[in-house]
């Protein structure tokens, strides 16, 4: 297997470019598609573009901040110590690379921001604590539980196709997720993808004599605390910044709202719903209010890709939408599916995208109006439609290292480090994902 790893890592370093990169490309291959294939000038293409380029602010800042309060989450003391003790139990590389699969699969599904962070500190962590230890696989598996996260509780796709005001609702109206996360499909693959990612990374450790051990100097103890300690006679404004009983009420109240909004709606997730939750613990977890500002301003050095790609994709939402290109696509879908097939060619179409649009929310605005058109047309399941969007995004992930960014700061390697492990998980998660389509 290891021979396989490098063949793919190469073919990443030479072939992959930047993600914003793609959402040039995009953005011009759609222009052009556009300008053959309707009746619509350049000009008239070029008024639609720049005219929807600003219409997903609202929405970018959702994504935003499920990245951010994610991050912020995995950074308190409580976390990093939970992952210290961790770290602790597995006694061979190999369970070390399972344990961090397990922990990341686990983590991602509760929240994705959260889960790249945690899998990535758990990496470290294992590495420093189990010799003879492959540091790239450790990172890559941390990358690899990230397929579960569409699945889970964060998924954008299912989360955006229930939110009142997402991008699709005049179009299909809202799917909720009783529709898509809770159905014997989405359990089937989620649970799957539990079971056996940790053991097929553990299969991908190297020989001993072709791992990559780290240098010791990055495993050196570089956590910044964002804790303060203030002097006695620290003047009023210092005292407010750094209050426990301030940070507490606030973070009891989004929780207590919280609350009684599943109690008068019932389980209804949103992505709303899902940030102020992991908002509040944050805070109350962090305890002041100035030290999770300061977990936050660092957790946004990771959006950098969310806020120059999303209004590209916006620009491109509107030319599928009122070229008429949109329409086009959607009756070729309806041309070469019927209602069986249809998951599974939604499922790959997504997958193609996210080369492309390497963004669950990015997804659901570019691929969304036309997919989901043409589910209605063809009566197939919207919520399984919904899902095999998801579950493409996903899958692709693995062979398009845009996520894996915040986790590989974290650990100080690049995509080339882990590509080819990712590649080989690519290939064996997809058994599971196409199984889940077709037979659910």
């Amino acid at each position: 297997m290891s021979c396989i790893v490098r063949i793919f890592t190469s073919l990443v370093q030479r072939y992959l470019p930047d993600p914003f990169v793609f959402a040039i490309i995009l953005t011009i291959i759609v222009f052009a598609l556009s300008r053959v294939l309707t009746p619509h000038s350049s000009l008239d293409l070029l008024q639609m573009w720049g005219s929807g380029f600003w219409n997903l602010l609202g929405f970018t800042m959702q994504m935003v901040l499920v990245v951010v309060t994610g991050h912020a989450l995995a950074s308190t003391d409580l976390v990093r110590g939970f992952m210290s003790k961790l770290s602790a139990i597995p006694k061979t590389p190999a369970q070390g690379v399972a344990l961090v699969t397990f922990v990341g699969s686990i983590a991602c599904i509760i929240n994705w921001g959260f889960g790249l962070i945690i899998g990535a500190m758990l990496a470290r962590e294992v590495a420093r604590s189990v010799v003879k230890s492959d540091y790239p696989l450790l990172i890559a598996s941390a990358y690899i539980a990230f397929l579960t996260w569409h699945g889970g509780f964060s998924g954008s796709i299912p989360l955006l196709a229930a939110t009142a005001g997402n991008p699709l609702e005049k179009i299909i109206g809202l799917v909720p997720i009783k529709d898509t996360l809770f159905t014997p499909m989405n359990l089937f693959i989620t649970l799957s993808l539990v079971i056996v990612l940790p053991i097929l990374t553990a299969k991908m450790l190297p020989k001993e004599s072709e791992r990559k051990s780290i240098d010791p100097e990055l495993l050196k103890e570089d956590l910044v605390t964002v804790q303060r300690i203030l002097p006695k006679d620290a003047p009023l404004a210092d005292r407010l910044e750094e209050s426990r009983v301030l940070a507490t009420v606030i973070s009891l109240a989004g929780i207590v709202y919280l609350g009684f909004y599943f109690t008068a709606k019932g389980f209804k997730i949103d992505i709303n719903t899902v940030n102020l939750l992991f908002m509040s613990l944050g805070l109350l977890l962090h305890k002041t209010p100035m030290a999770y500002a300061r977990a936050i301003t660092m957790a946004t050095k990771s959006t950098a890709g969310i806020l120059i790609q999303f209004p590209f994709y916006a620009g491109i939402q509107v030319l599928l939408e009122r070229s008429g290109l949109g329409g086009i696509i959607t009756d070729w879908f309806i041309a070469v599916a019927n209602k069986d097939t249809f998951p599974l060619f939604a499922f790959l179409s997504s997958a193609l995208i996210n080369f492309a649009v390497p963004s669950g929310g990015g997804h659901w605005v570019v691929q969304g109006p036309f997919i989901m058109t043409a589910a209605q047309k063809i009566g197939t399941d919207m919520g399984h439609s919904v899902m095999a969007i998801a579950y493409g995004e996903a899958w692709m992930n693995m062979a398009q290292p845009f996520w894996a960014l915040p986790a590989l700061a974290i650990a100080g390697l690049g995509a080339r480090d882990i590509m080819g492990y990712c590649i080989v998980a690519l290939f064996f998660s997809s058994i599971i994902f196409i199984s889940g389509l077709m037979l659910f």
